[in-house]
């Protein structure tokens, strides 16, 4: 694809919307429970139906401070805007609050893969593919890393795609917050295989481009499931 064609696809908004429960709420009738279950439930499927992407996970039992994670993606900002305030409006809504909420947008990636040229273009839109683990992080580079000169820059990522790369069962979803959010990219790694991702994280720390991180935390392990089976491990 060339740079005119690459900078013709419509870029995407990409959301990672965490939320935690407030405890009172398990303290409700069952019936109470179930009605803003299923209110909550229907929010996300309307706009889920309406075109945009809602992938959820459940982090109950892995993280504190955080029980569900929408991974939202839509062309229209204003789409993820008006979602936000519809669950706001259901009745669990006001049990939830949010403490980690993540805007980043699509845009192909600055370097190229030598082994796999396409890989870059694949930036310019974000498709999740159907993996059981999600691992979320916000991503900071050092600015001596943009002082450098681009041959070096992609000399030293040379190295960083060339150890990824070897880990086919990890695929990684790289999007862009630059003056949209504090961080400057946002990182989600999809794989059936754990393991394998933090052999990846290991094995990255000791490339020439870990020298030039910044900050890389919260790191959020989620896992993937149903609108209702993420309601339903909340525990009510």
């Amino acid at each position: 694809m060339s740079q005119d064609a690459a900078s013709s696809v419509r870029r995407q908004f990409v959301h990672y919307h965490f939320y935690h429960l407030d405890p009172a709420w398990l303290r409700l009738g069952s019936d109470e429970r179930e009605r803003s279950k299923a209110a909550f439930e229907a929010v996300v499927e309307h706009y889920a139906g309406a075109g945009m992407i809602v992938i959820p996970y459940t982090l109950v039992g892995v993280r504190g401070g955080a029980e569900m994670m929408l991974w939202r993606i839509s062309y229209e900002l204003e789409a993820l805007r008006e979602m936000s305030t519809a669950i706001r409006a259901t009745p669990l809504g006001g049990y939830l609050s949010e403490p980690h909420a993540y805007l980043s947008m699509s845009k192909r990636s600055t370097y190229v893969d030598k082994l796999d040229p396409e890989h870059g273009e694949q930036r310019a839109k974000v498709q999740p593919g159907r993996f059981q683990y999600c691992f979320v992080y916000p991503f900071v580079k050092k600015r001596e890393w943009y002082q450098l000169p681009l041959t070096e820059r992609q000399r030293i990522m040379d190295e960083h795609i060339a150890v990824g790369n070897q880990y086919p069962t990890v695929k990684l979803n790289t999007t862009y917050s630059f003056g949209l959010d504090d961080q400057e990219f946002m990182l989600a790694f999809e794989t059936n295989a754990p393991a394998d991702f933090l052999d990846l994280v290991m094995a990255l720390r000791e490339t020439e481009s870990s020298r030039y991180t910044e900050r890389d935390t919260p790191i959020f392990t989620c896992l993937r499931t149903t609108v209702r089976g993420m309601l339903e491990a909340l525990g009510g």
